[in-house]
């Protein structure tokens, strides 16, 4: 009777890790697989972090305009929340997005604090695999001043064509190599950026984006960049 007893208690205490391990908060980066980036281009918000599971998970404050690059997210588990780095931890907003295995992200956090217009645009960095030689290419137009919408060119060749504030492209197949790149805003020939040679390589996916306000001329100011999503 004795030794019985003593059997179930084995089984009981050896069972109790096999459900643990099956809990939501344990799944491993390999596992999981999900990439995910927070470029932080609200001037005047402060530094970010993203909470999820109610759980920091990013190693550094996310300042304004220092783009970390992609991490690995810990859970799919809903709320992702923005929350300020420095004074309240109330969330400054939270997502329920529906991840997938193997992809990536990015969230761009927009507008202006002090004009409570502070926004987001959630991209999927992802897409089918472009043609030999060539690479994929998307413009997003994260410029609260510039409403009236964006144009592109490449090579003096106009890709993207009254791109609105908010708004994300799709990707654009382009052909391996250097591109001076000039933005304009629609309707006007006047330059308002010309960006250092672009260079895109065979299979990569690129993301060019605006930022900033044209009436500014200080850190805010009106400004381009590109990113690698693959």
């Amino acid at each position: 009777m004795y030794r019985r007893s003593y059997k179930n208690i084995f089984l009981f205490v050896a069972v109790i890790p096999l459900f643990y391990s099956c809990g939501k908060t344990t799944a491993s980066k390999a596992g999981l697989n999900i990439q995910y980036q927070i470029l932080n281009l609200s001037p005047d918000l402060g530094s970010v972090n993203l909470f999820i599971d109610y759980l920091q998970v990013n190693k550094y404050p996310i300042k304004f305009n220092v783009n970390q690059g992609y991490f690995y997210v810990p859970s799919i588990d809903t709320p992702y929340q923005i929350r300020s780095a420095v004074g309240t931890l109330s969330p400054l907003f939270s997502r329920g997005d529906i991840l997938k295995t193997g992809a990536k992200y990015s969230l761009f956090i927009i507008g202006d604090a002090g004009k409570n217009t502070v926004n987001q645009i959630f991209t999927v960095d992802t897409a089918t695999a472009s043609k030999i030689g060539t690479a994929k290419i998307r413009f997003i137009n994260a410029s609260p001043t510039e409403s009236g919408g964006l144009d592109v060119s490449i090579n003096g060749s106009t890709i993207f064509t009254k791109v609105f504030y908010k708004k994300v492209s799709d990707y654009l197949e382009v052909p391996v190599g250097n591109y001076d790149v000039q933005i304009n805003e629609t309707g006007s020939t006047n330059l308002i950026k010309e960006m250092p040679l672009v260079t895109v390589q065979d299979g990569k996916l690129y993301t060019l984006y605006t930022y900033g306000y044209s009436n500014r001329a200080d850190s805010a100011a009106f400004n381009s960049a590109i990113i690698t999503n693959k």
